[in-house]
C-alpha cells in the first residue's frame, strides 16, 4: 500500500470516527430526549382537552361512546396521540382512539392517583394492544354538577420509530460524507506528497547518473515541504563535497603510492645490482668491491630515510596529534646549528639575531623541522656557501627563517615543494625523495603555524615558519 493511500485511507478512517462519535452522540440525546417530549406534548393535549370539556354544550358530555369510537384511530396501527374522557366514575364517554372495536382501558390505579393528586403518568400495557404512555388529569364543570377524568396517550412505539428513523437518516447522510472525505484526502495528500515524490525522484535520478550537481528546486513556502527541500540540497551539497574530497584524496593517495614506488625501486635496484656483482666472489677487484659496498650502504641509508619519512607522512594522513608542551626555540636553534657546523665543514651556518621565544610545541618534532629545512638549504647550496638561521617576534608570533645563498626556487614552484614527491629540479632525485618539506609543513600545521617560502633579493631562498608564541 502506497503512502498516499495510507494517507487517505487514515484521513477517511478518522472522518468516519467522527461521523461515528457525533452520531452517537445526537442518537442517545435525541433517545433521551423523546420521553420528555412526548409527556409534554400529552400534557398539552390533555391541558387543551380540559378547556375544551370546559366549554362544550351539556349534551356533548352524555354521547354515545359507540359513536364516538366511529371515528377514532386504531392503536395497533397508528401512532398518533388520542383524548380520552372518563367520568369520575372511569366510565368512557369519548376516546379519539381505540383497540379493536373499545376504547383503551385505562387502569384503575392510575385514575386513583389522578384523583389523589391531580394528575399522573404512566406506561402501561394494554390487552390486545400496545404499550402506552398515559398522561391522566382532572376536569371539572361545577356549572353541571360534573367531573371526570381526561386521558392523553400515545402508544411508545413512536419512540422506537423515530430512533429507527434519525439513524436510518445518519447512516445515510454518512455515505456522502465519507465519499466526499475519500475524495478530498486523496487529492489533498496527491498535492501535499507531490514535493517528497519530486525529492525521490531527484534522489532516484542522482543515484543513477552520479550527478551530485543536481538541486531540487526552491521552495517559497516555509513548511515542513520547503524546509526538507532546504535540507535534502544541503545534504547534496555535502555529498558533492565529500565526493570532490574523496576523489582528491584517492588521486593523492595513486600518486603517493606510485612516486614511491618508484623512489624506492631506484635504491633497491642499485643494491640487487651491486649484491649481484659482490656475488661473483674473488674475481672482482678490490676497488670495486669497496665501491659497490659504498653503493650499497649509500642506497640503503637512503632507503632508511624515505622508509621514515613515509612512515611520518602516514602517521599524520592517519590524524596523528602531536603533544604540545612549552618548548624554547634559541635553544633548539643554537643546537641545530653547532652540530650542523660539525657535520658540514665545507658549509658555513650562522645565528642571525636569535632572540628569546617560547611556544607550545613537541621538541622532536621541532629539531626534524629545523633540519628538513637545513637539509633543503645544504642541498641548493654550493660548497662554501652559507646557511643562515634567525628567530625573532612580531606581536604575538615566533618568526623562524632558513636562508642559504643557493640556487633557489623557480618561481612557479613556490608552493608546489610542499607537495609530497614533487621535485623542482630533476637532479635533486639523487639527493632525496622530496618528502621533507611535506614533513615540514605538516609539523607547523600541527603547531598552529604557518610555512613560506620566497626567493631572496640576491641568490638563494629563505622560508619562513610563523608559530605563536606560549601564553
Amino acid at each position: 500500500m502506497s503512502f498516499r493511500l495510507r494517507l487517505t485511507v487514515f484521513g477517511t478512517a478518522l472522518v468516519a470516527a467522527t461521523l461515528i462519535a457525533f452520531g452517537w452522540l445526537v442518537y442517545e440525546l435525541v433517545a433521551n430526549s423523546q420521553g420528555t417530549t412526548q409527556d409534554d406534548g400529552l400534557k398539552q393535549r390533555a391541558t387543551d382537552a380540559v378547556g375544551v370539556i370546559a366549554r362544550v354544550a351539556p349534551s356533548e358530555l352524555s354521547g354515545s361512546i359507540s359513536a364516538s369510537l366511529s371515528g377514532a384511530e386504531d392503536l395497533r396501527h397508528r401512532t398518533d396521540p388520542f383524548i380520552e374522557v372518563l367520568t369520575a366514575s372511569g366510565s368512557v364517554l369519548s376516546s379519539t382512539g381505540r383497540i379493536g372495536d373499545t376504547a383503551p382501558a385505562i387502569p384503575k390505579g392510575l385514575l386513583s392517583g389522578t384523583a389523589a393528586h391531580g394528575t399522573a403518568l404512566a406506561t402501561v400495557d394494554v390487552p390486545g394492544g400496545p404499550a402506552l404512555r398515559l398522561y391522566a388529569t382532572r376536569w371539572t364543570r361545577l356549572d353541571l354538577g360534573l367531573q371526570g377524568f381526561v386521558i392523553a396517550g400515545q402508544p411508545i412505539s413512536i419512540q422506537s420509530t423515530n430512533r429507527k428513523g434519525l439513524l436510518g437518516f445518519l447512516i445515510v447522510s454518512s455515505i456522502p460524507t465519507l465519499l466526499a472525505a475519500l475524495l478530498a484526502s486523496w487529492l489533498i495528500t496527491g498535492r501535499a506528497l507531490r514535493p517528497l515524490k519530486t525529492v525521490a525522484q531527484t534522489a532516484e535520478s542522482i543515484a543513477s547518473t552520479h550527478d551530485l550537481k543536481r538541486r531540487l528546486p526552491q521552495s517559497p513556502r516555509a513548511d515542513e515541504i520547503g524546509v526538507l527541500s532546504q535540507s535534502f540540497n544541503r545534504m547534496l551539497e555535502q555529498l558533492e563535497a565529500a565526493y570532490v574530497r574523496l576523489a582528491r584524496a584517492l588521486d593523492a593517495q595513486r600518486r603517493f603510492v606510485a612516486d614511491a614506488s618508484h623512489e624506492l625501486r631506484t635504491p633497491l635496484t642499485t643494491i640487487r645490482g651491486n649484491a649481484e656483482l659482490l656475488a661473483h666472489g674473488p674475481g672482482v677487484a678490490d676497488d670495486v668491491r669497496v665501491a659497490a659496498v659504498r653503493d650499497i650502504a649509500t642506497e640503503s641509508e637512503r632507503m632508511s630515510r624515505l622508509v621514515e619519512h613515509l612512515l611520518t607522512l602516514a602517521q599524520a594522513d592517519a590524524g596523528q596529534q602531536l603533544e604540545l608542551v612549552p618548548v624554547s626555540l634559541r635553544s633548539l636553534i643554537e643546537s641545530v646549528c653547532r652540530q650542523a657546523r660539525a657535520s658540514l665543514k665545507d658549509r658555513g651556518f650562522h645565528n642571525v639575531g636569535l632572540t628569546d621565544a617560547t611556544i607550545l610545541g613537541d621538541e622532536d618534532a621541532i629539531l626534524q623541522l629545523l633540519w628538513v629545512l637545513v637539509d633543503n638549504a645544504v642541498k641548493f647550496t654550493r660548497a662554501g656557501g652559507s646557511v643562515e638561521l634567525g628567530l625573532r617576534q612580531h606581536d604575538s608570533t615566533a618568526l623562524l627563517t632558513v636562508a642559504d645563498d643557493g640556487t633557489g626556487i623557480p618561481p612557479g614552484d613556490l608552493e608546489r615543494i610542499f607537495e609530497r614527491f614533487y621535485q623542482a629540479n630533476p637532479a635533486r632525485s639523487n639527493n632525496g625523495a622530496g618528502l621533507g618539506l611535506s614533513i615540514a609543513r605538516w609539523i607547523v600545521q600541527q603547531h598552529h603555524g604557518s610555512l613560506t617560502a620566497r626567493n631572496n633579493d640576491g641568490p638563494g631562498a629563505t622560508f619562513t615558519v610563523t608559530l605563536p608564541l606560549a601564553a
